[in-house]
């Protein structure tokens, strides 16, 4: 079965704005966490919001390499 493709503009763009949103959610948590510290500190919440970094930082430099690499190679 022969199913349509999709143009590889297009499909950049599906692939590259999830990214650039992730990137700005990231550093948005970052400032969040630096501005708010001490009161995240004192409600005990402070210890949410690292494990939260710590997942989120390496899963979205992981994917952000995985999208140049392909672009590079010519898959996306």
């Amino acid at each position: 079965m022969n199913q349509p493709k999709l143009n590889p503009g297009l499909l950049r763009l599906f692939v590259v704005f999830p990214n650039i949103m992730a990137w700005c959610l990231m550093i948005g948590i970052i400032f969040f966490v630096v501005t708010n510290y001490a009161e995240l500190k004192a409600s005990d919440a402070l210890t949410f919001w690292i494990v939260l970094l710590v997942i989120f930082i390496p899963l979205t430099l992981y994917t952000t390499i995985s999208i140049i690499k392909r672009i590079r190679n010519g898959t996306l």
